[in-house]
């Protein structure tokens, strides 16, 4: 999932990036509210965190604009203001969560997680299409039980089918959240995470709708 990171401190910011990306996020970070805003704005990020300490733009500004404009991301508000006030002038801005710095990392992921979830209306941590079970926290992949190695294009590929929820994503919506900036990305890429996740998984989990894109059988292999 690529999410974007609002943060100006430096050694926090690397921090952070480095450790979603353990995670199994892809991080585009800004150091600014006004690029902040411009990317949300472009952008189709499956969730944000968002500082409030920014330079050039406060966060609780970039967060008002770009709900204004109909930004409906899950937005995750990491800051150092932790006077009950402040949380709730975020939560009314339209921020979905409130994380405290110091922020433990996993604490962090899980929130992410659980954002992206809710917003494609999956409630359950376990992902789960037929026989195949998807574990987004430990990015382990079972098969009627039996554990299948995944790469980490395969899982990100495979998490996004399953919280499509049976929408068609095109190639080009898939590039978009398995890669994030300055990521070359090969004309057939999507189609060979697609033929490998298929040959691991079973030929019936993932259909082609021609000219469109693609999405996962409801029933599963």
């Amino acid at each position: 999932m690529r999410i974007l990171l609002a943060e100006d401190d430096a050694l926090l910011g690397d921090g952070l990036r480095a450790g979603l990306r353990q995670h199994g996020f892809q991080v585009d970070w800004v150091r600014d509210g006004r690029a902040a805003e411009r990317e949300l704005r472009a952008e189709p990020y499956a969730a944000a965190v968002l500082d409030l300490g920014l330079p050039q733009l406060d966060g609780l500004d970039v967060l008002a604009a770009v709900r204004a404009a109909g930004v409906t991301l899950p937005v995750l508000v990491l800051t150092a203001r932790d006077a009950v006030p402040d949380r709730i002038r975020g939560l009314d801005c339209g921020a979905d969560d409130y994380v405290v710095k110091p922020v433990d990392l996993d604490e962090l992921a899980a929130r992410l997680r659980a954002l992206v979830r809710r917003a494609h209306g999956q409630p359950q941590e376990r992902l789960q299409a037929g026989s195949v079970l998807l574990e987004p926290a430990t990015r382990s992949v079972t098969l009627a039980g039996a554990a299948v190695a995944l790469s980490g294009r395969e899982f990100d590929l495979l998490q996004l089918l399953m919280l499509a929820g049976g929408r068609v994503l095109s190639r080009e919506q898939i590039e978009q959240q398995l890669y994030g900036w300055g990521r070359e990305v090969d004309s057939n890429a999507v189609e060979v995470h697609v033929h490998n996740l298929r040959r691991k998984l079973g030929a019936g989990l993932i259909a082609t709708v021609r000219g469109v894109g693609y999405t996962l059988r409801k029933e599963g292999p």
